[in-house]
């Protein structure tokens, strides 16, 4: 016989069930290191953040974003990080439109796409 008390039992542990798999969905992106290049490009060093849990739910790549919205670069992650959280990967050759003074990076995971926590930084010199 189901009683009130385990058909409550029962809806806990399905919203925290659905609350875990919710958190784990966004792909956060926590540090930007930008370094100029003679050639007057930039070498991106991207740190991200996300509860990979394994080829079906994974941060897949990176973005770097121009101030119009426009991709500068792709950084795809070609595998899960499970173990190594939080993680970094560079880009280096990224061509930036002369005049641009702020870019924004954002992360993107295999199931939900962007919606983690982006950084918008200031490009250092050329």
């Amino acid at each position: 016989m189901l009683t009130i008390r385990h058909f409550c039992a029962a809806c806990c542990v399905a919203l925290l069930a659905a609350a875990g798999t919710a958190h784990a969905g966004e792909a956060d992106v926590t540090a930007v290191e930008i370094s100029p290049r003679a050639d007057g490009t930039y070498r991106f060093d991207v740190t991200v953040r996300h509860a990979d849990t394994g080829w079906d739910h994974y941060a897949d790549r990176w973005e770097v974003v121009g101030e119009d919205g426009a991709v500068l670069a792709t950084r795809v992650l070609a595998h899960p990080h499970v173990d190594e959280q939080p993680f970094t990967r560079s880009q280096d050759g990224v061509a930036v439109p002369p005049g641009l003074r702020t870019v924004t990076v954002r992360a993107h995971d295999s199931v939900h796409g962007f919606g983690g926590r982006a950084m918008t930084v200031v490009l250092p010199d050329r």
